[in-house]
């Protein structure tokens, strides 16, 4: 589902993961774990397409490399380090080179970026953006329109699953927002988008007990079991520094980072 090859990414004049390799197949839930700093969050900006991450050449030494175990793995585990010869760097989604995609592209290909820190939108309500978003995800993979009506009962279900009171469908998006809240607005969007591939950022930073437990239950529902028949289980990619939320989604493998690389 996910392929990187000896990606080394650079802010400014900061390097900040050098010569980086894995698989991720379809259908995992890996957990992506390290201490502030160690490129997590790099890694995730730069997969999704955040232009202000510069993708560089292989630096001089080989390139680190993981294989992460599939969904029908035992605990997570860390597979032997292997060393492939230097190459571009690449970023392969769903057989697919998006390398040099824009974040847009990604997005509607199926690459959800589940951010730790979101933007405030004044005067866009919730309502809106999650209408045009939708539209857009069916335009784009199926040529199709969306009705009104078909938008408003998607809404519905994924809004009552997340337990969201239909008040904040009209108030600005994050405007106003607690933290836990903003968290399940943004499993709100990935649940109408119905993405291939999540990429979740800390989706337990700010939320409570009973909200973490909701979080999980919604990522393994959504590893499993498709929403229609045409559609396939949701690979994740999660960041997380809280062992009781790892517990809780129950990772099938797990990639360790320090200082930009990644740990074998």
């Amino acid at each position: 589902m996910l392929t990187i090859k000896n990606l080394s990414v650079t802010l400014g004049e900061k390097s900040l993961l050098k010569n980086i390799s894995f698989d991720v197949p379809a259908g995992a839930r890996v957990l992506l774990r390290g201490a502030n700093g160690s490129g997590k969050t790099t890694l995730a900006q730069t997969i999704a397409g955040n232009p202000e991450y510069n993708i560089v050449g292989a630096l001089a030494h080989p390139a680190q490399s993981l294989i992460v175990q599939g969904p029908g793995g035992n605990a997570p585990d860390q597979m032997a380090a292997f060393q492939p010869p230097l190459q571009n760097p690449s970023i392969i989604f769903d057989g697919r080179d998006i390398t040099n995609e824009p974040a847009a592209t990604r997005a509607l290909l199926g690459l959800f970026l589940g951010a730790q820190n979101v933007p405030e939108i004044p005067g866009l309500s919730v309502m809106s953006f999650l209408r045009h978003s939708l539209i857009a995800h069916r335009h784009f993979q199926a040529g199709k329109e969306l009705s009104s009506g078909e938008f408003f009962q998607k809404l519905k279900v994924a809004r009552e699953r997340l337990n969201i009171p239909e008040s904040w469908l009209t108030r600005s998006v994050n405007v106003g927002f607690s933290g836990g809240e903003r968290k399940r607005l943004m499993f709100l969007r990935m649940i109408l988008t119905q993405p291939k591939f999540a990429i979740l950022d800390e989706p337990d930073s700010g939320a409570d007990a009973e909200a973490q437990k909701l979080f999980a239950d919604v990522i393994k529902e959504m590893n499993v079991t498709p929403v229609t028949s045409h559609q396939s289980p949701v690979t994740f990619l999660i960041i997380s520094h809280q062992e009781k939320f790892t517990e809780l989604f129950s990772p099938t493998a797990e990639i360790v980072l320090k200082n930009g690389e990644i740990v074998v």
